[in-house]
């Protein structure tokens, strides 16, 4: 017996960053997106498991140890109702890996869910929630889906309407990025500022429970972009390339490096992404919607 979930990336059309706290980490206001860009997370018993395989784009990048988010999913359920994690998690890979679309958050995410389908352990919706924010602060995310609104260090989430379907373009760079060297920057860079308290924007959630894509593209932000470009200064090409093609708007997704380019409609999307394949500024160019549903079992 086997249970597989589908569970997707995320775009984050706000990302504001508070200044860094005791622990470490960073009060956030991020408005989530799940878009249609999907890894699939196969359980199976294994003893001696947790055991980890990847297959797909970029499948050699993703650690196959106890590292693994997809492992550590399975263990801390395991422990939590008294049984061995043995299992074999199986990774179909088309989300990005370290692009900044929370790729292992996914990951993450769909084991817990799989795992719990596969044990039967009947797991409140609840519980698997605090479980994916012990495991990082975008997991909970990829769990539940569609649109939302993370606060705390990203892991706190209100639901947001949707009242359309907006249309992207997610250009993947040459190499990845860390996110805690993208953290580091932006602390570096606004060293001695005073730093707002980050808040969601009442224009971008208008926005997106109007559905309305021109409005979106003009509040979209991400707080992390200067310290994304800091680190990685070629990713100003892309935008650029990506705004000349036609995009709405233009943005560091996350940590990055990935960027994400708003459209108009499905062939405008289409358009873009062949634009930024022929301008030589990223590796390639995938086209997908949003919002997408989150972690399901398949």
């Amino acid at each position: 017996m086997s249970v597989t979930v589908r569970v997707p990336a995320k775009v984050n059309v706000q990302l504001a960053v508070g200044a860094a706290r005791p622990d470490g980490f960073h009060d956030l206001a991020n408005v989530f997106l799940a878009v249609g860009l999907y890894d699939e997370i196969t359980v199976t018993p294994s003893a001696g498991g947790p055991r980890i395989t990847c297959s797909g784009p970029d499948a050699g990048q993703v650690p196959l140890d106890r590292t693994n988010l997809a492992a550590r999913a399975a263990r801390a359920l395991a422990e939590r109702y008294g049984r061995t994690a043995d299992v074999h998690l199986h990774i179909a890979k088309d989300i990005p890996v370290a692009g900044g679309m929370a790729g292992g958050s996914a990951d993450g995410a769909g084991a817990l869910v799989a795992c719990d389908a596969l044990w039967g352990t009947g797991a409140s919706r609840e519980e698997l929630l605090e479980i994916c924010a012990e495991l990082g602060s975008d997991v909970p995310f990829s769990l539940v889906g569609g649109a939302a609104l993370g606060t705390g260090r990203g892991e706190k989430l209100t639901a947001l309407e949707v009242g359309g379907t907006f249309h992207w373009v997610f250009a993947m760079a040459g190499r990845g990025l860390s996110t805690p060297a993208v953290f580091r920057e932006f602390d570096r860079l606004n060293e001695g500022v005073r730093i707002p308290e980050p808040v969601a924007s009442r224009d971008l959630l208008d926005a997106l429970a109007k559905g309305d894509a021109d409005a979106l593209a003009a509040a979209v932000s991400n707080d992390l972009q200067p310290a994304a470009l800091s680190l990685f200064p070629e990713l100003a090409d892309t935008l650029a390339a990506g705004r000349a093609a036609g995009a709405l708007a233009g943005l560091v997704s996350g940590s990055g490096p990935t960027t994400a380019f708003l459209a108009k409609d499905a062939s405008a999307a289409a358009r873009i992404a062949r634009a930024l394949m022929a301008s030589g500024t990223c590796r390639s160019a995938r086209v997908a919607s949003s919002p997408a549903p989150g972690a399901t079992v398949v």
